[in-house]
C-alpha cells in the first residue's frame, strides 16, 4: 500500500511540530532530536555517549512530555539488580497468589542513565524487551505498550567502576549520537531562559500515543527501490571487511539502516528513501556496531572514520524519480 500525498504531507509537518516542541528545553540540537524521533519512529533505541550536563536527561523527558507517553529514568550503578528494572513477583498473602510488579521499564520513553555503570547481568535484562518489546519474569511474558524507546547514555571520559557495552548490548541500539555542548549564541539563549529555581522546562504535549503508532505505521510503508537495498548490501560488507575491522556490521545493522531511512526520507516530505538518505545515517546506525582492529585504535582510527571511508569508495546508485 503506497502512501498519499495527504499522509506524507501530514507526517512531515507533525515531525517538525514534535522536533520544534522539544527544541524548548533542548536548544540548538536540531539534527539530534530529528535523530531521536527516527529512533522512536522507525521503532528503535538511542544511545548517546556525552558529558554530564548536556541535556540528555532533558531530551527525554521533552520527548515523553512531547508523545504524552509515561518516562521514567533508571540510574545505573554497580549494585542495580535485573529486578530493579524489569519488575519482581511478590506473593501475596491475602489473595494467596503471585503478582507482578512492573519496573519502570515499563514505559514509553526510559531513560538508562550511565548505562553501562550497571553489571552485565544487569545490562542484560534489556535485551529482551528492546529486541521483542516486552519482559520475562519467573517464565511469564509480560508486554511492553507502545510506543517505546530506550535513551541510554553513558559517560566517555570516566572509565573507572564502567563496564564496557557487549556488542549484543550496542547491537540493539538503532542509533548512536551525541548533543555536546552548545555553542556560545545558543549557551545564552538556555542561559537568558532557563526556568528560575532548579524547575525544569516542562513542554506542552501535543501528540498522542495512537498518533505516534499511526506514524511509526506511515513511515514502514515508505518505499525503497531494489538500488537502496543493494547500496546498503554493499555498505554493510565493505565495513565488515574493512581491513581496519576485526568485527564488522551484521544484517541486522542493515534492516536497521533502511528503517532509519524511511523514517527520515518522510520526515523531509518523500514517499520514497533516495541514497543521501542512508549517507546521512550510515554513520550513526553504522559505526557503533562494529569493533576495531586493536591497533588501528592506538593508532586514532575510529568506527565513524571506517563508515565514512566506505562511504566515499562504494558506488552511490542513481536517485529514484519521486513518485
Amino acid at each position: 500500500m503506497s502512501l498519499t500525498a495527504e499522509q506524507t504531507e501530514w507526517f512531515s509537518q507533525t515531525f517538525a511540530q514534535l522536533v520544534a516542541n522539544v527544541e524548548q528545553a533542548i536548544v540548538g540540537k536540531t539534527e539530534v532530536v530529528r535523530l531521536a524521533f527516527v529512533a522512536l519512529l522507525a521503532e528503535g533505541h538511542l544511545l548517546l555517549e556525552d558529558y554530564p550536563g548536556t541535556g540528555k536527561t532533558s531530551l527525554a523527558r521533552a520527548i515523553a512530555q512531547t508523545i504524552q507517553g509515561e518516562h521514567h529514568r533508571i540510574q545505573f550503578t554497580p549494585d542495580l539488580l535485573p529486578s530493579d528494572v524489569t519488575g519482581v513477583t511478590i506473593y501475596d498473602q491475602r489473595a494467596q497468589e503471585f503478582e507482578f510488579h512492573k519496573g519502570p521499564i515499563f514505559s514509553n520513553v526510559v531513560l538508562a542513565d550511565e548505562i553501562n555503570r550497571a553489571s552485565p547481568k544487569t545490562q542484560s535484562a534489556l535485551l529482551e524487551v528492546m529486541e521483542e518489546s516486552q519482559v520475562t519474569v519467573d517464565g511469564i511474558t509480560h508486554a511492553v505498550a507502545p510506543p517505546f524507546i530506550v535513551i541510554a547514555t553513558q559517560n566517555p571520559i570516566e572509565q573507572a567502576g564502567t563496564y564496557r557495552l557487549p556488542e549484543a548490548q550496542l547491537d540493539r541500539f538503532l542509533i548512536k549520537t551525541s548533543l555536546g555542548y552548545p555553542d556560545h549564541e545558543n549557551t545564552v539563549q538556555i542561559l537568558a531562559n532557563a526556568p528560575k529555581g532548579k524547575a525544569a522546562t516542562v513542554v506542552r504535549p501535543i501528540i498522542s500515543g495512537d498518533n505516534v503508532l499511526h506514524l511509526i505505521q506511515l513511515a514502514q510503508q515508505v518505499h525503497v527501490e531494489p538500488a537502496i537495498y543493494e547500496y546498503v548490501s554493499s555498505l554493510i560488507e565493505n565495513v565488515r571487511t574493512a581491513p581496519e575491522v576485526v568485527l564488522g556490521t551484521s544484517v541486522r545493522a542493515g534492516l536497521a539502516l533502511v528503517r532509519a531511512a524511511r523514517a527520515w526520507a518522510i520526515s523531509y516530505g518523500r514517499s520514497y528513501v533516495v541514497p543521501d538518505d542512508v549517507k546521512t545515517l550510515a554513520v550513526p546506525v553504522l559505526a557503533h556496531r562494529m569493533v576495531l582492529d586493536p591497533e588501528e585504535d592506538f593508532r586514532g582510527t575510529t568506527t565513524e572514520d571506517v563508515v565514512r571511508k566506505v562511504l566515499e569508495r562504494v558506488s552511490v546508485p542513481l536517485e529514484p524519480a519521486a513518485r
